[in-house]
């Protein structure tokens, strides 16, 4: 989501409390996946992002209908454009025809800040959904929309996936009383993977070649701004656009690199690609995956923290000692006039709501289409299937039930946050809890998908709203398992660790001591004034003298 500064530490600094902040997606491209689909994920990662499934059903509209937009940031009204004749069904960030949509903001020069336009990001993307059949026609649908009516954010990326192809644009506006945009967008090569972070990607790119669309002024316009002097192929989007700095590397590639390394560990991507230098090499655009991934695989992706690396969060004093892999905002701090930084991984304790979106071309949309979408925290969220055929959300999800400054338990956003927050208090040892609960529902969806799936096509064949209908009451029931078991499990939390306690498996009160490391940190820092004195040495008992012999009584 969108930054409100133009480099990337700034912002995160002077965030105004109704922001959104950083976000991360990925795209896995059908032949890098173990079945043939195509996964599309997308954390929305916001302190004030309210976590609801966004609807629109499909609609046929008269001439002369206009199409309000809204800005998504902010709520405000920023104009209307003419409605499309027809539009279709979007569940969240999937439409009925399998097309999903992502984002990041890598907000780019001050200079482009303030475009002339209407269409901020967020309206692009949803409106993309509404019109396209095809990713590559979602592209179409943003740059010509952007070209008409003007473009009204800062840069972003743009992740967009179908049943069949994958791909990446990169937008920025002209600045000022400029309304138009420049921008790239490339297919993602098949039996790959890619992912950006707020921080723009697309490098020097083909001009004569039909997996790459970009705008026509995209290099003159640099020129003309004196920010390029090179030859066209040495052209860079991200390097005169959205040069990178420190934080663009630190925060922002170092989550991409985490997709990579995790997706392709035989490509030994060495850390130093993201720990700040500016000289250091960029991160490539996408990489070949070592073994193909399913479901659970792209899930477990989005579930990092940098485990196992330099930058494993569970690992610094800042974890607590129950090894907490967040930090809590700002993400940089000062002591003693240096300025520090907290990691930035991919899971994050802010998360509005996350997905990852499954496309198959061998599926008709409203069954082939689903946003395994969850709330809160991607580590410990559940991730529940919603078709594509969706006739309305379901109702723990749904946009109106509930809202962000008023907690109710009938709200899956909030019922997932009562469970993760209490759990960040002892984390190693209530994440165990924690992920049974999530296995146990996880597997169990993923167990059935193939009999649900079977069922909606033996109803497609007779009556596509019949399929409709089936997958509707389905996604409804799944959402309302994953609620009815979260709700539960922070009572079975709430009892298992009350007040320092942890109950054993016999339900006995145990009282288990702070790991021997953090105990050690403790003493090291307040030993003198927590050592307890030592105890008097124990005095020898007194040596009695042998007792005198009894007069012989001989003579």
């Amino acid at each position: 989501m969108r930054l409100l500064s133009p480099r990337l530490a700034a912002a995160l600094l002077a965030l105004a409390p109704a922001a959104a902040v950083p976000c991360t997606s990925a795209m896995v491209t059908r032949g890098a996946t173990s079945d043939g689909s195509t996964f599309l994920t997308y954390l929305a990662d916001s302190h004030t992002l309210y976590g609801e499934l966004y609807f629109r059903a499909a609609g046929l509209h008269a001439p002369g209908t206009m199409r309000e937009v809204i800005e998504w940031d902010t709520g405000k009204r920023l104009g209307a454009i003419p409605e499309a004749p027809v539009t279709y069904t979007r569940v969240g960030n999937i439409n009925e025809h399998q097309v999903a949509i992502g984002e990041s903001t890598f907000t780019g020069r001050k200079e482009l800040h303030g475009p002339s336009g209407i269409l901020d990001y967020g309206s692009l993307m949803y409106i993309a959904l509404e019109r396209a059949r095809t990713a590559r026609e979602a592209v179409t649908v943003i740059t010509s929309l952007v070209t008409e009516h003007g473009y009204a954010s800062t840069g972003e990326s743009i992740s967009i996936s179908d049943p069949t192809e994958a791909w990446l644009l990169e937008i920025i506006g002209k600045g000022e009383k400029q309304k138009g945009a420049v921008w790239v967008a490339r297919r993602v090569p098949d039996g790959f993977i890619t992912a950006h972070a707020n921080a723009a990607r697309i490098q020097t790119f083909p001009q004569k070649d039909k997996e790459t669309l970009y705008a026509p002024d995209v290099i003159s316009f640099a020129r003309e701004q004196g920010w390029f002097k090179g030859t066209d192929t040495e052209f860079s989007f991200a390097a005169t656009y959205a040069p990178a700095d420190f934080g663009a590397r630190r925060f922002c590639d170092a989550r991409v690199w985490s997709v990579f390394r995790r997706a392709a560990p035989s490509a030994s991507l060495p850390e130093a690609m993201i720990l700040g230098d500016p000289a250091a090499p960029p991160l490539p655009l996408w990489i070949k995956v070592d073994k193909k991934l399913g479901a659970q695989d792209v899930m477990a992706l989005m579930r990092d923290h940098f485990e196992g690396t330099s930058l494993d969060m569970t690992r610094d004093v800042g974890a607590g000692p129950y090894a907490l892999p967040y930090r809590w905002r700002p993400l940089t701090f000062k002591v003693d006039g240096k300025e520090y930084l907290n990691e930035r991984a991919i899971s994050t304790q802010q998360t509005g709501f996350s997905f990852v979106a499954q496309s198959r071309a061998w599926l008709p949309g409203p069954i082939g289409g689903v946003l395994w979408f969850g709330v809160d925290d991607t580590s410990s969220t559940v991730y529940v299937p919603l078709y594509a055929g969706l006739r309305e959300p379901p109702r723990p999800f749904a946009v109106g039930n509930g809202d962000f400054d008023h907690f109710t338990w009938d709200s899956a956003f909030w019922t997932f946050n009562a469970v993760s927050n209490f759990a960040y208090s002892r984390y190693s040892d209530m994440i165990t809890d924690v992920r049974r609960a999530q296995a146990e529902l996880e597997s169990g969806y993923a167990a059935r998908q193939a009999d649900v799936e079977q069922t909606a096509l033996q109803l497609w064949k007779s009556s596509p709203e019949q399929a409709r209908a089936y997958l509707t009451a389905y996604s409804s029931r799944a959402a309302e398992a994953a609620h009815s078991r979260w709700k539960a499990l922070f009572g079975e939390l709430l009892v298992k660790y009350l007040d320092g306690n942890v109950r054993d498996a016999q339900g006995k009160v145990t009282h288990p001591a702070a790991p021997d490391a953090w105990q050690r940190r403790v003493v090291q820092e307040a030993g003198p004034r927590l050592l307890m004195p030592a105890k008097p040495e124990a005095q020898p008992a007194p040596v009695k003298p042998p007792a005198a012999s009894a007069p012989s009584a001989r003579p």
